[in-house]
């Protein structure tokens, strides 16, 4: 696919060929009539978001309106310093403004590099103009290195144009008097002028760029679970905050009402009765306020964004920047990696594969050449010095190839410049005449016979340019004489040195790669299996890809698309998200952004495209693919720490939601928010922080909220048990609210301890001095500072009372942790996040039961279940076999997915033992093409089914394991 088949329609009135002669460029009356009648190349290029946006987008959120409103009524209530909640309010949007900040000017300063200058012809003089000054009907003028303001016809000259970063070919394309130039493009090589045609919103890349114009949402489970508990919150805080209220007024009221010699008095008028009746409403809006502030997650809120903030800061010392902080999190959960060839895996240069020489006769043996060095490499190394002045990207490879080598440099007699109509560029030295160029455009037609086959072997993985010895070039710069091969030289993009590293971490965390690229596929093929993508010997021509049908059915098939279309791109993209899977995708091209915008996660080289920065939420500064690894580590680190650290955070929401419904009916809420202040930083907020920053690499397992929830279920429950017998103790014995409070206080901490202990397993060193500092500050609190937490005396009795109510509720968490650990969850991922490869499904038949599980957690299950079935000699054994079409992290008892993505595939069931097994798909399969399958073996012993399947092999580690599983 060219580059003129892939740009808009340029044609037309515009697109006349002018002759040389009369090219003078526009007049200054034509210029500015073309000005006014808005026929300008206005700037259509993503950009950031303003300054602005940026602080508006982080303080006008849910979280932070709902706090606000909650701090409005404690300065109503004039206890202000019960405010002390605002300083995580403050600091989580701060921390949110600083780094949306920081992103946008590391981006703004990357595109600040990019040229943004042309030279036109305007009164027939040649003028520097700013890109967006151009007009319709323009002549600009374009030498080697300019990149093409606006879409354009050339008029005189002719070059080579590279198009890469529009269509992702790396090869060069020819453009002569007629030939459309996209804007974006760079020439190679030539000089031309060109007659503007589109200008603005008309040029391709500008139609490209409006199409990804639209809100992205973010794709993260810790943002997407953080959002569902505040959206949940807000919805019951209503009500319950005023039914609490109302409550806690009534009760004042009741007590007032009981000893009021005026019953007229209502309730509402007796609230602003006098400072006694303000007094009740006043503490009533505090106990609510405290209720309510429990059920928001404020710490895990500022917790979540300080730990992925330090993530950024982390990568940014490696150079990448991250332009948004949920992108590691979810780069982390990635279970395919689509990448772009030009740019990603290769750096977007061309490199010497190699030199083949072919056996010398005739007057090409005399010449007298040092024994080490062939005449192929001596003819190369001296075309290239002899043609640098105008060097294309295949003179720069030779001349790295040979800048450090043993052959002797030449001194040239005439110089033949490269020519896009012969093919080929020559010298003459004083041992002889060269030429090297394209076989088929160098050698006549005999002599080509004789070599073709080896051309097309070598033109198999490589662009290969033949070497030959002619007698000289005559006036005109032709050959004299029949050429006479001396051999080969191939030509491939330069490969990253990191390339193969990073494909084989991925490799081995189990991620489907795919390469997705406008280059001939059988390009990409070669450069694939180089670098060790599995499957990369099979591969499709996006051309053929003409329908959503086949875009499916392919995307279960290859893991190498040559040809594709940006919209192509995207729609891959899109058909792996429509199966489930969470899609990172890397590119640097305009060609690249709409697929970026649409993956869950993007990543985008900074020597790219500007659009493609601005779009990307990862950015690799240094255009190192090898950084890659390093985010997936950081991601790992926080998802992981978030998750223990969550659960403290989680079970003050959940508690608090609990006893504000059960303190309607029996009030007051035994909480102020002073003393909520206490349990948040020592049983909360400290920890949660020292446990979120711990350096933590396994691997992402399970849900997010499943995860965190089984945690903080036990400790809610305890607290809320703990709080009702505190109450239940208040109304037999008749205390005060100050001493309720004080040991609901008491108690929480303590199962607050419970749970730090329980989630700081293994303890540490570190986990350990942790653990004593929480003891310590909360008795320092609660003792050294009575009056300021509101706590109240208590005498030896009360005393121990709260001690065995403190350790009965110790004991109601260990129990129900217990618990929540030995149920086995309906569906549990024992090695999920990356890794696919060994997969056993446990259940029993006739339940949902079961339990899905990779690697070395399926064969400890495995071993488990034989030595489950030893014990059980009297039962029968059954097996058999069924296909399953390939589908990364999905459980073998979900059904495959059909070519056709409206249509799952149909389940069988057995009739005789119940066991359900899936059929298989008509889009997969073992082939010749290289498509993957998994062998699925049913046993069945006992009621208990174990499914364990395997797919196929793909590079071996060496130890005898398939880096595939």
């Amino acid at each position: 696919m060219t580059g003129d088949c892939e740009a808009a329609d340029v044609s037309g009135a515009h697109g006349t060929v002018d002759s040389p002669s009369t090219m003078q460029g526009l007049t200054s009356s034509e210029v500015a009539e073309r000005v006014a009648q808005g026929r300008v190349n206005i700037n259509t290029e993503l950009k950031t978001k303003s300054v602005k946006q940026l602080v508006l987008d982080n303080l006008l959120t849910l979280f932070n309106l709902i706090n606000l409103v909650l701090a409005l009524l404690v300065i109503i209530a004039g206890s202000f310093k019960n405010l002390t909640f605002l300083a995580i309010v403050v600091l989580n949007t701060g921390i949110g403004i600083v780094q949306a900040l920081r992103s946008k000017r590391m981006v703004d300063k990357l595109t600040l590099l990019a040229t943004k200058k042309a030279t036109a012809l305007r009164d027939g003089v040649e003028v520097e103009l700013d890109l967006d000054d151009i007009v319709i009907d323009e002549v600009v003028k374009l030498g080697r290195g300019d990149q093409v303001p606006a879409d354009a016809v050339v008029i005189r000259g002719e070059a080579q144009v590279n198009e890469s970063l529009l269509t992702g070919e790396s090869n060069l394309i020819k453009k002569a008097p007629g030939s459309e130039l996209m804007s974006g493009s760079f020439l190679d090589s030539g000089l031309v002028y060109a007659r503007v045609v589109h200008v603005g919103a008309e040029n391709y890349v500008a139609k490209i760029n409006n199409e990804a114009k639209y809100v992205k949402k973010v794709n993260s489970e810790i943002l997407n679970t953080l959002n569902l508990i505040v959206k949940f919150a807000s919805v019951i805080m209503v009500p319950l905050g005023i039914a609490l209220f109302i409550s806690s007024v009534s009760e004042s009221y009741a007590v007032w009402e009981a000893t009021s010699t005026d019953p007229s008095v209502g309730m509402f008028s007796w609230m602003f009765s006098g400072p006694e009746a303000w007094g009740a409403v006043s503490a009533a809006i505090l106990s609510t306020v405290g209720a309510l502030l429990g059920m928001i997650p404020q710490g895990l809120v500022l917790l979540t964004s300080s730990v992925l903030a330090i993530s950024t800061i982390r990568l940014a010392r490696r150079n990448v920047l991250a332009q948004q902080l949920y992108c590691i999190e979810t780069l982390a959960r990635v279970d395919v990696l689509c990448l772009d060839k030009t740019g990603t895996i290769t750096s977007g240069r061309m490199e010497v594969e190699g030199s083949y020489p072919l056996p010398i006769e005739g007057p090409a043996a005399d010449i007298a050449l040092p024994a080490e060095v062939a005449l192929v490499d001596f003819a190369l190394a001296n075309i290239a010095r002899a043609t640098s002045e105008d060097a294309n990207e295949t003179c720069k490879a030779l001349l790295d190839r040979y800048e450090v080598s043993n052959v002797p440099i030449s001194v040239p007699v005439r110089v033949v410049p490269f020519s896009s109509a012969k093919k080929w560029s020559g010298a003459v030295f004083a041992e002889g005449a060269f030429v090297m160029g394209a076989a088929q455009f160098v050698l006549d037609h005999e002599t080509f016979q004789q070599v073709e086959d080896r051309v097309a072997e070598l033109a198999s993985t490589c662009r290969v340019l033949v070497v030959a010895l002619v007698d000289g070039f005559d006036e005109d710069g032709n050959m004299v004489g029949a050429a006479r091969p001396l051999g080969f030289v191939t030509i491939r993009d330069e490969i990253r040195t990191s390339a193969a590293e990073t494909i084989g971490y991925f490799n081995e965390q189990g991620v489907i790669l795919n390469v997705i690229s406008g280059d001939d596929p059988r390009t990409v093929s070669s450069i694939a299996k180089v670098v060790g993508i599995p499957g990369a010997d099979a591969f499709v021509d996006a051309t053929t890809l003409d329908t959503p049908g086949k875009i499916d059915a392919a995307i279960d098939r290859y893991h190498v698309f040559g040809r594709v279309t940006p919209q192509q791109k995207r729609e891959l993209v899109q058909a792996l998200q429509r199966r489930g899977h969470t899609v990172a995708m890397t590119g640097d091209g305009v060609n690249d952004v709409l697929a970026l915008k649409e993956a869950d996660c993007s990543v985008a080289m900074a020597a790219g495209s500007d659009a493609a920065r601005n779009v990307a939420e990862l950015v690799l500064v240094d255009n190192d693919f090898a950084s890659m690894p390093a985010v997936v580590a950081e991601g790992r680190r926080s998802i992981n720490n978030l998750q223990r650290s969550a659960a403290l955070f989680l079970t003050k929401t959940l508690f608090s939601m609990g006893l504000a419904a059960i303190c309607i009916a029996f009030p007051p809420y035994p909480f102020q928010p002073i003393q909520m202040t206490l349990i948040n930083f020592f049983c909360i907020g400290y920890p949660g922080f020292v446990l979120g920053l711990e350096a933590n690499r396994a691997r992402v397992e399970g849900s997010f909220l499943v995860n965190v929830v089984k945690r903080a279920f036990p400790a809610s429950v305890s607290v809320i048990v703990g709080a009702c017998l505190c109450m239940l103790a208040s109304s037999l014995l008749a205390f005060d609210v100050s001493t309720l409070s004080t040991m609901c206080l008491v108690s929480t901490a303590s199962v607050g301890c419970c749970l730090i202990w329980r989630i700081s397993q293994p303890f540490t060193i570190v986990r350990a001095l942790l653990f004593a500092s929480i003891i310590g500050g909360l008795a320092t609190g609660i003792i050294g500072f009575p009056d300021f937490f509101s706590i109240a005396h208590m005498g030896w009795g009360l005393a121990m009372l709260l001690a065995v109510i403190s350790l009965a509720c110790c004991a109601v968490f260990f129990q129900l942790a217990r618990l929540m650990d030995s149920r086995a969850p309906r569906t549990t991922r024992l090695a999920s996040g990356f890794g696919r490869g060994v997969r056993v499904s446990l259940g029993r038949k006739g339940s949902k039961r079961r339990v899905s599980s990779t690697g070395s957690s399926a064969r400890r299950a495995v071993n488990a279940m034989r030595a489950r079935i030893k014990r059980q000699p009297d039962q029968t054994m059954d097996a058999d076999n069924a296909a399953v079409a390939p589908a990364s992290m999905r459980s073998f008892d979900e059904p495959s997915v059909n070519t056709d993505p409206a249509v799952d595939a149909p389940q069988a069931r057995d009739t005789k033992s119940g066991d359900r097994r899936v059929a298989p798909s008509t889009g997969h399969g073992v082939d010749g093409s290289g498509a993957r399958s998994v062998r699925t073996v049913t046993k069945s012993t006992g009621g208990i089914t174990m499914r364990m399947s395997r797919r196929p092999r793909a590079r071996s580690r060496g130890n005898g394991e398939s880096r595939d599983g």
